[in-house]
């Protein structure tokens, strides 16, 4: 196979940080729905992104998929899992980032990989190599020392982390792409999400119209900030290898760890800190070993074509004979 031009690559590098760049930033988006609660935000995201990505799928003419999906009833199923399964992940985050918990969430999206290979042990029966063991132990070491230093064990790092963790697993067994999958995953949202609004407008709970235009715009905007980083997100999947957007996915809780410290001013005591470095130097060992792995691979790859003999040229076929021309006097005689 020939290799990609290096603009597709450059393009699909740019879309990957844009993914997880937003997603690194999206703490600082979520309180500024304040005065809304946490669960009136989760409802709005998962109404307005519905609408958002239906837009995209309108103009994208994707729909061939939904027909296959719904003569799927096992794939269906799968589907409500993954929409209650996230449906978790998004309220959890909405929460901790508007209570003050930027910190404690971004370490739910650094242990995210740890987490996936130990459900991978467990659940898949996959064979670790040894630096991996060293890795989610590590990890483990880490959420122990941060329990001692949080006086409690982080709930909500370990909530997100296993809740997305999961999401990923069932994702892989629905096997669609990103925009049909949140479209699908939203249209099962959508109903309880609108039920809720609307028994919340019905009690005078409801901000989105009683805030102002501009509070309302921010709610409904909740559908592209959730679609649009999962766009980039697409292209930048069939671009890139796997090994770079493996290296980009930290840029997400990088940002949001900076955040939560710098611009929130969320206290990390030593004790935090040393279990952020344990975890640090967890996700060093998974990279370092996941990059020599996918190195050793291409080399043998690599050798295996070397090996095999050239190709023969084919054996050009004799040309046909010329017809035999009589001589002109043999002709007269």
């Amino acid at each position: 196979m020939s290799e990609k031009p290096s603009g597709e690559e450059r393009i699909g590098l740019l879309n990957g940080c844009a993914a997880y760049g937003m997603w690194g930033l999206v703490p600082l988006f979520w309180p500024l729905l304040k005065p809304a609660g946490a669960a009136e935000i989760l409802a709005h995201r998962m109404a307005w992104s519905l609408a958002f990505v239906v837009v995209a799928l309108l103009v994208t003419r994707r729909w061939a998929w939904a027909a296959e999906l719904l003569r799927q009833p096992r794939r269906l199923g799968l589907v409500v899992i993954a929409a209650a399964v996230i449906t978790v992940n998004w309220g959890v985050y909405i929460w901790s980032v508007n209570s003050g918990h930027v910190v404690e969430a971004s370490l739910g999206y650094f242990i995210n990989p740890l987490v996936t290979i130990a459900i991978g042990v467990l659940l898949l029966k996959e064979r670790l190599r040894p630096v991996q063991w060293a890795a989610v132990g590590t990890g483990a070491a880490s959420v122990v020392v941060l329990a001692v230093g949080y006086g409690r064990p982080p709930w909500i790092s370990l909530c997100l982390a296993f809740s997305f963790a999961a999401y990923g697993l069932v994702k892989k067994k629905v096997g669609l792409g990103g925009v049909e999958s949140l479209a699908a995953e939203t249209a099962v949202q959508f109903v309880p999400a609108v039920a809720y609004l609307l028994w919340l407008s019905a009690h005078g709970g409801s901000t989105f119209a009683r805030e102002g235009a501009g509070h309302a715009a921010l709610l409904a905007s909740t559908g592209v900030v959730t679609a649009l980083p999962l766009i980039c997100f697409g292209a930048a999947a069939i671009r890139v290898p796997l090994s770079t957007l493996g290296l980009l996915q930290y840029l997400a809780p990088v940002f949001q760890f900076l955040l939560g410290v710098a611009y929130f001013h969320e206290s990390m005591p030593a004790e935090r800190w040393a279990g952020f470095a344990l975890v640090w130097l967890a996700l060093t060992l998974l990279t370092w070993d996941g990059l020599r792995t996918a190195h050793r691979a291409a080399q043998a790859r690599a050798r295996l074509a070397a090996s095999r003999p050239a190709p023969r040229p084919a054996t050009p076929l004799p040309a046909p004979a010329e017809p035999a021309r009589l001589d002109s006097s043999a002709a007269e005689s």
